[in-house]
Protein backbone atom coordinates (compact mmCIF):
# COMPACT_ATOMS: atom_id res chain seq x y z
CA UNK A 1 0.00 0.00 0.00
CA UNK A 2 2.25 3.95 -0.17
CA UNK A 3 4.59 5.68 -2.68
CA UNK A 4 8.33 5.40 -2.53
CA UNK A 5 10.33 8.28 -4.00
CA UNK A 6 10.89 7.88 -7.71
CA UNK A 7 14.46 6.96 -8.50
CA UNK A 8 16.38 7.79 -11.64
CA UNK A 9 15.48 5.84 -14.74
CA UNK A 10 17.38 5.05 -17.87
CA UNK A 11 18.79 1.61 -17.16
CA UNK A 12 19.59 -0.52 -20.18
CA UNK A 13 16.73 -2.35 -21.85
CA UNK A 14 17.98 -5.76 -20.70
CA UNK A 15 17.40 -4.69 -17.10
CA UNK A 16 13.64 -4.64 -17.58
CA UNK A 17 13.01 -8.33 -16.98
CA UNK A 18 14.81 -8.42 -13.60
CA UNK A 19 13.07 -5.17 -12.65
CA UNK A 20 9.64 -6.63 -13.47
CA UNK A 21 10.57 -9.68 -11.40
CA UNK A 22 11.46 -7.35 -8.50
CA UNK A 23 8.05 -5.69 -8.58
CA UNK A 24 6.20 -8.99 -8.84
CA UNK A 25 8.37 -10.41 -6.06
CA UNK A 26 7.48 -7.44 -3.88
CA UNK A 27 3.77 -7.95 -4.54
CA UNK A 28 4.04 -11.62 -3.62
CA UNK A 29 6.01 -10.76 -0.48
CA UNK A 30 3.41 -8.23 0.71
CA UNK A 31 0.51 -10.63 0.29
CA UNK A 32 2.36 -13.51 1.95
CA UNK A 33 3.00 -11.18 4.88
CA UNK A 34 -0.69 -10.30 5.03
CA UNK A 35 -1.63 -13.98 5.02
CA UNK A 36 0.96 -14.80 7.69
CA UNK A 37 -0.17 -12.04 10.06
CA UNK A 38 -3.67 -13.52 10.29
CA UNK A 39 -2.16 -16.50 12.13
CA UNK A 40 -1.45 -14.33 15.20
CA UNK A 41 -4.74 -12.41 15.29
CA UNK A 42 -6.25 -14.89 17.74
CA UNK A 43 -3.42 -14.34 20.22
CA UNK A 44 -2.55 -10.68 19.67
CA UNK A 45 -5.48 -9.15 17.85
CA UNK A 46 -4.92 -6.71 14.96
CA UNK A 47 -3.53 -4.11 17.39
CA UNK A 48 -0.81 -6.35 18.79
CA UNK A 49 0.05 -7.73 15.36
CA UNK A 50 0.41 -4.29 13.78
CA UNK A 51 2.59 -3.07 16.66
CA UNK A 52 5.07 -5.93 16.21
CA UNK A 53 5.12 -5.54 12.43
CA UNK A 54 5.60 -1.76 12.58
CA UNK A 55 8.25 -1.89 15.32
CA UNK A 56 10.39 -4.45 13.54
CA UNK A 57 9.95 -2.67 10.20
CA UNK A 58 11.00 0.64 11.77
CA UNK A 59 14.13 -0.92 13.27
CA UNK A 60 15.18 -2.42 9.93
CA UNK A 61 14.41 0.67 7.85
CA UNK A 62 16.19 3.00 10.28
CA UNK A 63 19.24 0.74 10.06
CA UNK A 64 19.17 0.97 6.25
CA UNK A 65 18.11 4.61 5.72
CA UNK A 66 18.85 7.04 8.54
CA UNK A 67 18.38 10.76 7.82
CA UNK A 68 20.75 13.46 8.97
CA UNK A 69 19.57 15.16 12.16
CA UNK A 70 19.96 18.52 10.51
CA UNK A 71 17.15 17.58 8.09
CA UNK A 72 14.63 16.86 10.84
CA UNK A 73 13.32 20.33 11.65
CA UNK A 74 10.64 22.82 10.71
CA UNK A 75 8.20 21.88 7.98
CA UNK A 76 10.08 18.67 7.22
CA UNK A 77 9.65 17.43 10.79
CA UNK A 78 5.95 18.27 10.73
CA UNK A 79 5.42 16.43 7.45
CA UNK A 80 7.27 13.36 8.75
CA UNK A 81 5.17 13.38 11.93
CA UNK A 82 1.94 13.57 9.92
CA UNK A 83 3.26 10.83 7.67
CA UNK A 84 3.84 8.65 10.73
CA UNK A 85 0.26 9.21 11.95
CA UNK A 86 -1.11 8.22 8.53
CA UNK A 87 1.11 5.13 8.50
CA UNK A 88 -0.19 4.03 11.89
CA UNK A 89 -3.84 4.54 10.94
CA UNK A 90 -3.41 2.88 7.54
CA UNK A 91 -1.80 -0.28 8.86
CA UNK A 92 -4.07 -0.61 11.89
CA UNK A 93 -7.28 -0.15 9.90
CA UNK A 94 -6.09 -2.62 7.24
CA UNK A 95 -5.39 -5.27 9.88
CA UNK A 96 -8.79 -4.61 11.43
CA UNK A 97 -10.31 -5.19 7.98
CA UNK A 98 -8.16 -8.28 7.43
CA UNK A 99 -9.51 -9.83 10.62
CA UNK A 100 -13.06 -9.49 9.26
CA UNK A 101 -12.74 -9.94 5.48
CA UNK A 102 -11.06 -12.32 3.02
CA UNK A 103 -7.61 -11.09 2.02
CA UNK A 104 -8.50 -10.52 -1.64
CA UNK A 105 -11.55 -8.41 -0.82
CA UNK A 106 -9.78 -6.39 1.89
CA UNK A 107 -6.93 -5.50 -0.49
CA UNK A 108 -9.32 -4.69 -3.34
CA UNK A 109 -11.33 -2.27 -1.20
CA UNK A 110 -8.16 -0.71 0.17
CA UNK A 111 -6.84 -0.28 -3.37
CA UNK A 112 -9.54 2.31 -4.01
CA UNK A 113 -7.20 4.79 -2.30
CA UNK A 114 -4.26 4.71 -4.73
CA UNK A 115 -6.69 4.29 -7.61
CA UNK A 116 -8.42 7.54 -6.62
CA UNK A 117 -5.05 9.32 -6.45
CA UNK A 118 -4.14 8.03 -9.91
CA UNK A 119 -7.47 9.11 -11.39
CA UNK A 120 -7.33 12.56 -9.82
CA UNK A 121 -3.71 13.06 -10.85
CA UNK A 122 -4.22 12.17 -14.50
CA UNK A 123 -5.95 14.25 -17.16
CA UNK A 124 -6.67 11.52 -19.64
CA UNK A 125 -10.23 11.33 -20.96
CA UNK A 126 -10.07 7.59 -20.50
CA UNK A 127 -10.04 8.16 -16.73
CA UNK A 128 -13.83 8.44 -16.75
CA UNK A 129 -13.98 4.91 -18.15
CA UNK A 130 -11.51 3.59 -15.56
CA UNK A 131 -13.50 5.22 -12.77
CA UNK A 132 -16.72 3.65 -14.01
CA UNK A 133 -15.09 0.22 -14.28
CA UNK A 134 -13.65 0.49 -10.77
CA UNK A 135 -16.96 1.74 -9.42
CA UNK A 136 -18.71 -1.20 -11.06
CA UNK A 137 -16.29 -3.57 -9.37
CA UNK A 138 -16.91 -2.07 -5.94
CA UNK A 139 -20.68 -2.12 -6.47
CA UNK A 140 -20.48 -5.86 -7.10
CA UNK A 141 -19.44 -6.28 -3.47
CA UNK A 142 -22.48 -4.35 -2.21
CA UNK A 143 -25.00 -7.27 -2.10
CA UNK A 144 -22.64 -9.21 0.17
CA UNK A 145 -22.23 -6.44 2.76
CA UNK A 146 -24.02 -7.60 5.87
CA UNK A 147 -24.66 -10.97 4.24
CA UNK A 148 -21.22 -12.57 4.07
CA UNK A 149 -19.11 -9.41 4.19
CA UNK A 150 -18.74 -7.79 7.59
CA UNK A 151 -19.85 -4.12 7.35
CA UNK A 152 -17.21 -3.03 9.87
CA UNK A 153 -14.56 -4.85 7.85
CA UNK A 154 -15.66 -3.02 4.69
CA UNK A 155 -15.55 0.30 6.52
CA UNK A 156 -12.06 -0.40 7.88
CA UNK A 157 -10.81 -1.41 4.42
CA UNK A 158 -12.18 1.74 2.77
CA UNK A 159 -10.72 3.89 5.56
CA UNK A 160 -7.37 2.13 5.05
CA UNK A 161 -7.68 3.05 1.37
CA UNK A 162 -8.19 6.72 2.23
CA UNK A 163 -5.10 6.56 4.44
CA UNK A 164 -3.17 4.88 1.62
CA UNK A 165 -4.14 7.78 -0.65
CA UNK A 166 -2.87 10.23 1.98
CA UNK A 167 0.29 8.15 2.34
CA UNK A 168 1.00 8.42 -1.39
CA UNK A 169 0.72 12.18 -1.36
CA UNK A 170 2.80 12.58 1.80
CA UNK A 171 5.46 10.08 0.73
CA UNK A 172 6.21 12.06 -2.42
CA UNK A 173 6.76 15.24 -0.36
CA UNK A 174 8.76 13.58 2.42
CA UNK A 175 10.88 11.45 0.11
CA UNK A 176 11.88 14.46 -1.99
CA UNK A 177 12.52 16.68 1.03
CA UNK A 178 15.80 17.24 2.92
CA UNK A 179 15.43 13.99 4.89
CA UNK A 180 15.07 11.89 1.73
CA UNK A 181 14.20 8.23 2.08
CA UNK A 182 15.40 8.43 5.68
CA UNK A 183 12.36 10.54 6.43
CA UNK A 184 10.17 7.58 5.57
CA UNK A 185 12.11 5.48 8.08
CA UNK A 186 11.56 8.06 10.83
CA UNK A 187 7.86 8.12 9.98
CA UNK A 188 7.72 4.37 10.51
CA UNK A 189 9.36 4.84 13.92
CA UNK A 190 6.73 7.46 14.82
CA UNK A 191 3.98 5.08 13.68
CA UNK A 192 5.37 2.37 15.95
CA UNK A 193 5.35 4.75 18.92
CA UNK A 194 1.74 5.76 18.22
CA UNK A 195 0.69 2.10 18.08
CA UNK A 196 2.23 1.14 21.46
CA UNK A 197 -0.95 1.81 23.52
CA UNK A 198 -3.10 0.00 20.95
CA UNK A 199 -0.78 -3.00 20.80
CA UNK A 200 -0.36 -3.34 24.55
CA UNK A 201 -4.07 -2.88 25.12
CA UNK A 202 -4.84 -5.58 22.58
CA UNK A 203 -2.19 -8.18 23.42
CA UNK A 204 -0.53 -7.28 26.73
CA UNK A 205 2.35 -9.56 27.70
CA UNK A 206 1.50 -11.94 24.83
CA UNK A 207 3.53 -9.55 22.68
CA UNK A 208 6.66 -11.02 24.28
CA UNK A 209 5.93 -14.63 23.37
CA UNK A 210 8.82 -15.98 21.25
CA UNK A 211 6.47 -17.36 18.59
CA UNK A 212 4.64 -14.03 18.31
CA UNK A 213 7.92 -12.10 18.09
CA UNK A 214 9.22 -14.43 15.39
CA UNK A 215 6.02 -14.12 13.37
CA UNK A 216 5.94 -10.35 13.82
CA UNK A 217 9.51 -10.10 12.54
CA UNK A 218 8.72 -12.30 9.53
CA UNK A 219 5.65 -10.20 8.72
CA UNK A 220 7.71 -7.00 8.96
CA UNK A 221 10.25 -8.40 6.51
CA UNK A 222 7.64 -9.72 4.09
CA UNK A 223 5.24 -6.76 4.23
CA UNK A 224 7.69 -3.87 4.63
CA UNK A 225 11.44 -4.29 4.29
CA UNK A 226 11.65 -6.74 1.37
CA UNK A 227 9.04 -5.12 -0.94
CA UNK A 228 10.26 -1.63 -0.05
CA UNK A 229 13.82 -2.43 -1.14
CA UNK A 230 12.66 -4.34 -4.22
CA UNK A 231 10.50 -1.48 -5.42
CA UNK A 232 13.21 1.12 -4.90
CA UNK A 233 15.53 -1.00 -7.03
CA UNK A 234 12.84 -1.55 -9.66
CA UNK A 235 12.23 2.21 -9.87
CA UNK A 236 15.88 2.64 -10.84
CA UNK A 237 15.28 0.48 -13.90
CA UNK A 238 11.67 1.10 -14.95
CA UNK A 239 9.52 4.22 -15.44
CA UNK A 240 7.27 4.96 -12.46
CA UNK A 241 4.06 4.46 -14.45
CA UNK A 242 5.18 0.98 -15.53
CA UNK A 243 5.81 0.04 -11.90
CA UNK A 244 2.39 1.45 -11.06
CA UNK A 245 0.67 -0.75 -13.64
CA UNK A 246 2.45 -3.82 -12.28
CA UNK A 247 1.43 -2.91 -8.73
CA UNK A 248 -2.20 -2.84 -9.83
CA UNK A 249 -1.99 -6.64 -9.74
CA UNK A 250 -2.02 -6.53 -5.92
CA UNK A 251 -5.74 -7.29 -5.50
CA UNK A 252 -5.47 -10.29 -7.82
CA UNK A 253 -2.36 -11.52 -6.01
CA UNK A 254 -4.15 -11.10 -2.68
CA UNK A 255 -7.11 -13.17 -3.91
CA UNK A 256 -4.73 -15.90 -5.11
CA UNK A 257 -2.74 -16.00 -1.86
CA UNK A 258 -5.93 -15.88 0.17
CA UNK A 259 -7.30 -18.90 -1.70
CA UNK A 260 -4.10 -20.95 -1.57
CA UNK A 261 -2.72 -20.06 1.86
CA UNK A 262 -5.89 -19.32 3.82
CA UNK A 263 -8.55 -21.35 2.01
CA UNK A 264 -10.58 -18.20 1.31
CA UNK A 265 -12.34 -19.22 -1.88
CA UNK A 266 -14.26 -16.33 -3.43
CA UNK A 267 -17.55 -16.36 -5.32
CA UNK A 268 -17.66 -15.62 -9.04
CA UNK A 269 -19.12 -12.14 -8.51
CA UNK A 270 -16.34 -11.30 -6.05
CA UNK A 271 -13.67 -12.49 -8.48
CA UNK A 272 -15.23 -10.36 -11.23
CA UNK A 273 -15.23 -7.36 -8.89
CA UNK A 274 -11.52 -7.84 -8.19
CA UNK A 275 -10.79 -8.22 -11.91
CA UNK A 276 -12.59 -4.97 -12.71
CA UNK A 277 -10.63 -3.06 -10.06
CA UNK A 278 -7.35 -4.51 -11.39
CA UNK A 279 -8.24 -3.49 -14.97
CA UNK A 280 -9.25 0.01 -13.88
CA UNK A 281 -6.10 0.41 -11.79
CA UNK A 282 -3.82 -0.72 -14.60
CA UNK A 283 -5.48 1.68 -17.01
CA UNK A 284 -5.38 4.65 -14.65
CA UNK A 285 -1.86 4.03 -13.38
CA UNK A 286 -0.47 3.70 -16.89
CA UNK A 287 -0.62 7.46 -17.31
CA UNK A 288 -0.16 8.37 -13.63
CA UNK A 289 3.12 10.09 -12.70
CA UNK A 290 3.40 8.35 -9.33
CA UNK A 291 2.71 4.68 -8.51
CA UNK A 292 1.52 3.27 -5.19
CA UNK A 293 4.16 1.27 -3.39
CA UNK A 294 3.76 -1.79 -1.18
CA UNK A 295 2.41 -1.30 2.37
CA UNK A 296 5.13 -0.41 4.78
Amino acid sequence: MPTTPTAEHGAPEDGRVPAVAMVLGGILSVQLGSALVTTIFDDLGPGGAVLLRTTFAAAVLIAIWRPARSALHGETARMIALYGVVLALMNLSFYEALERLPLGIAVTLEFTGPLAVALLGSRSRADVLWALIAGGGIVLFAPDIGDGLDPAGVAFALFAGSMWASYILLAARVGRGPAGVGGLSVAMLIAAAILIPVGIGSAGTDLLQPAALATGFAVAMLSSAIPYVLELEALRRLPANVVGVLLSLEPAAAALIGTIALGQALAGRELLAIALVVIASAGALRSSPEPPAPEV
